[in-house]
C-alpha cells in the first residue's frame, strides 16, 4: 500500500498559532492508520509507482521522497517544526551541530570568499575554519564578539558570511544580533547565529534581521543527552543550497534522532523556563562565595551586557562560567570534589554538567587563541539541569571547599 499523507491540513490549523503550540504540533502529518504520536519512517529508500514517477520524483519535477540521505518524512516534521518555531521559511536537519555549521558554509561560501567569525565560539568551530576551510581557500577573520564597529572594519570586498554565537560558548558574551545584521547586510554579507545557546524559546535571531540560525539539536533541543543531531533555518533560497550540499555529501539527521528531537521539543519552552531561573539563582549565589574571581552569567547585573540580553532574550539561559583564584589545579580540584554532577563537555541536559573549557571543548586551539577568546585556565563552566536547586548549590559547595 502507497502511504499517501493528510497533507496540509494541520498546517493551516496551526496559521497564526503560539510558540507552545507550534512546538508541540508543527510539522506533524499523519498516515491512513491515524497515529497520534509522530511516525517513525525507517527506511533507507522508497518504492515507485512506476519509472515515470522515480524520473519525476529524482528530478524534483513532483513532491515525494527519494532517498532517505535527504529525504525522510520523519525527518521533515522536525525541519518544518523547527522552521516554524525559529519564523524561517524552511529548515535542513544534519547530523551533529558541528555538521550543521560545515552544511552551511560549504553551501554558500567559494574559494576566495571571506568569513567573518567571532573568536568567541565553540572550539571546534574554529578547527573547523582554521585547519579546513582556509585549506580550500575561504578567508577567515576573527573579531570580537561585541565590538559591532570592529566587524565593520574588518569587511572587505569578498565578506561573503558572519559567523557568531550569541550567547557565546562559555562566557555568554552578547552581541547585538540587529546592529550587527546592518553591518553585514550594508557589506552585502550574511549574517549566521548559532543558537544552540538560547534556543527558539528565548531568543529568535532571524526575527531580528539575521539570515540563517543553525542549532546542535544534540544539547536542548533534545533535552536530556541521547542523541547527536544539528539543523539549519533560513530563507529557502539559502536553504535549498543546503539541501544540494546534503543531497551530495550526506551528513545527514537519521530519523530516530529526528522523532527523539520531536518529543524534545514539545517541552522546550517549559524546560528552558526552569533550567534559566535555576542558573539565575545559581550565578546570585557563586557571585557570592570566596574563592569565586568572576561568574559569567548574562542574567546578572554585573554582567556587562546585561541591559542587551534582557532586550534581545526572553530569558538568560542555563550556562554559568565562573573563574576560581588558584589556575587549573584548582579548578580541577573544584571539579573532581563534586559528587552528584556529571564531569562531560556536553550541555543542554536536564543533568547538570561540569567542565573544563581549557584542556576539553576548547582544548585543541592554541594558548594564544584560547587568551583571545577569553578562555583562562581557571574557568569552570557548568551547565544548570534540572535538580532540585538546593542539591545542586550543597554539590557545587563541595568544589568551593576543595579551593
Amino acid at each position: 500500500m502507497t502511504i499517501e499523507w493528510d497533507a496540509g491540513r494541520l498546517d493551516s490549523d496551526l496559521e497564526g498559532a503560539s510558540f507552545d503550540t507550534l512546538a508541540v504540533r508543527a510539522g506533524q502529518q499523519r498516515t491512513p492508520e491515524g497515529e497520534h504520536g509522530e511516525p517513525l519512517f525507517f527506511t533507507s529508500s522508497y518504492v515507485f509507482r512506476t519509472a515515470a514517477d522515480a524520473a519525476a520524483r529524482f528530478a524534483g519535477q513532483v513532491p515525494g521522497n527519494v532517498y532517505s540521505r535527504y529525504t525522510n518524512p520523519t525527518v521533515r516534521m522536525f525541519e518544518e517544526r523547527i522552521a516554524a518555531l525559529e519564523g524561517a521559511e524552511q529548515a535542513v536537519a544534519t547530523a551533529s551541530g558541528m555538521s550543521a555549521v560545515l552544511a552551511t558554509v560549504m553551501s554558500l561560501c567559494s574559494a576566495g570568499d571571506h568569513v567573518l567569525v567571532s573568536r568567541s565560539v565553540f572550539g571546534s568551530t574554529i578547527s573547523l575554519f582554521e585547519k579546513y576551510f582556509k585549506r580550500f581557500g575561504v578567508q577567515v577573520d576573527y573579531p570580537a564578539l561585541s565590538d559591532v564597529d570592529g566587524w565593520r572594519a574588518a569587511c572587505k570586498p569578498n565578506t561573503k558570511l558572519f559567523f557568531v554565537e550569541s550567547p557565546s560558548n562559555p562566557l555568554a558574551e552578547l552581541v547585538d544580533i540587529a546592529a550587527l545584521a546592518e553591518v553585514a547586510h550594508a557589506n552585502g554579507a550574511l549574517l549566521v547565529v548559532d543558537n544552540c545557546f538560547c534556543t527558539p524559546a528565548l531568543q529568535q535571531p532571524l526575527k531580528l534581521g539575521a539570515d540563517i540560525v543553525v542549532h546542535s539539536a544534540t544539547k536542548y533541543i533534545d533535552g536530556q543527552g541521547r542523541c547527536l543531531g544539528g539543523v539549519v533555518a533560513g530563507r529557502s533560497k539559502e536553504m535549498q543550497e543546503v539541501v544540494g550540499f546534503l543531497r551530495t555529501a550526506g551528513p545527514t539527521l537519521s530519523p530516530f534522532n529526528a522523532w527523539v528531537f520531536l518529543k524534545g521539543l514539545e517541552t522546550l519552552r517549559i524546560r528552558m523556563q526552569a533550567h534559566s531561573a535555576n542558573a539565575l539563582a545559581l550565578a546570585e549565589w557563586l557571585e557570592q562565595q570566596p574563592g569565586i574571581e568572576r561568574v559569567h552569567y548574562a542574567g546578572l547585573p554585573s554582567h556587562p551586557q546585561h541591559e542587551l540580553a534582557k532586550r534581545q532574550q526572553s530569558a538568560f539561559g542555563a550556562v554559568v562560567s565562573f573563574e576560581v583564584s588558584g589556575g587549573k589545579e584548582a579548578a580541577w580540584r573544584f571539579i573532581d570534589a563534586t559528587r552528584m554532577i556529571s564531569i562531560t563537555t556536553n550541555l543542554g541536559d536536564t543533568k547538570t554538567t561540569i567542565a573544563h573549557p581549557a584542556t576539553t571543548s576548547h582544548g585543541r586551539l592554541s594558548p594564544e587563541e584560547r587568551a583571545n577568546a577569553g578562555i583562562g585556565d581557571n574557568l569552570i563552566r557548568v551547565a544548570v539541569g534540572l535538580e532540585d536547586l538546593e542539591d545542586l548549590k550543597a554539590d557545587l559547595a563541595r568544589g568551593l571547599a576543595a579551593l
